[in-house]
């Protein structure tokens, strides 16, 4: 049932979507890892409105202290405000960790153990039960990739030669974005997953990364790519912004 699910979803993410009357502000989050004050902080000191709508890049859960209670926030805030969530590598993982046991201790390895003790819960017996059925089916329901008229939204990286409907999966959950050329439609392409461990967000010729360590002790990112306005907040409650000169 589960992969059937996710062979259909695949074929909705595939789709390009677009929205004619856009929204206050469209603004992009980076790799949260379960920093889930660092959501609170940033939230608010971003100052979000009904307005808005928010892009997730990706990878909510693992190496942070609260994993569950990330995506609890993000079922939640979507009740008010527009949310469009992308999808991970990790959650990948996560998933398919539900039914293969060398893919579980995989994912074990790269944070599910943080991952499952946030749900009070260990890879002893049969822990996929301890996770609300409202979670498993918020990963199953997350995105490849969102696009606008104007930016690219990814978790990983993009093909730069081919449109977002003929891009590989793979390619845009799993890949950093090193050596990332402009896409073909020369629209601007916001990602993470490519962690900047000195917490500075990485502005290249093609567009932003915006994964800057949050699980790390640095920030985590919120960018209005359409001003290049940004703000960062941190598991220690801290928070500062700026603005890049491109998005």
């Amino acid at each position: 049932m589960a992969a059937a699910i996710a062979e259909e979803s695949n074929i909705v993410f595939r789709r390009a979507e677009f929205r004619d009357n856009d929204p206050v502000r469209t603004l992009a989050i980076g790799d949260i890892h379960g920093c889930l004050k660092s959501l609170g902080t940033l939230a608010t000191f971003v100052q979000l409105s009904a307005g808005d709508r928010l892009v997730f890049l990706g990878d909510y859960v693992d190496r942070g202290p609260d994993s569950r209670g990330v995506i609890d926030w993000i079922l939640e805030t979507r009740k008010s405000i527009e949310v469009i969530a992308l999808r991970g590598n990790h959650e990948e993982m996560m998933m398919a960790s539900q039914f293969n046991i060398a893919k579980a201790h995989l994912w074990a390895s790269y944070g599910g153990r943080e991952t499952l003790a946030s749900y009070e819960t260990d890879f002893m017996g049969n822990w996929a039960d301890a996770v609300p059925t409202t979670h498993w089916q918020f990963l199953q329901q997350t995105r490849l990739y969102f696009e606008t008229d104007k930016h690219i939204f990814v978790h990983g990286m993009v093909n730069p030669d081919r449109s977002m409907a003929e891009q590989d999966p793979c390619l845009m959950v799993w890949t950093k974005c090193f050596g990332m050329k402009p896409h073909q439609s020369g629209r601007p392409v916001i990602c993470g997953h490519t962690a900047h461990k000195d917490g500075n967000i990485g502005v290249y010729d093609f567009g932003v990364c915006i994964d800057t360590a949050a699980h790390k002790g640095q920030w985590l990112t919120c960018l209005n790519p359409k001003t290049g306005e940004y703000w960062q907040a941190n598991e220690q409650g801290q928070t500062r912004a700026g603005k890049l000169e491109r998005a």
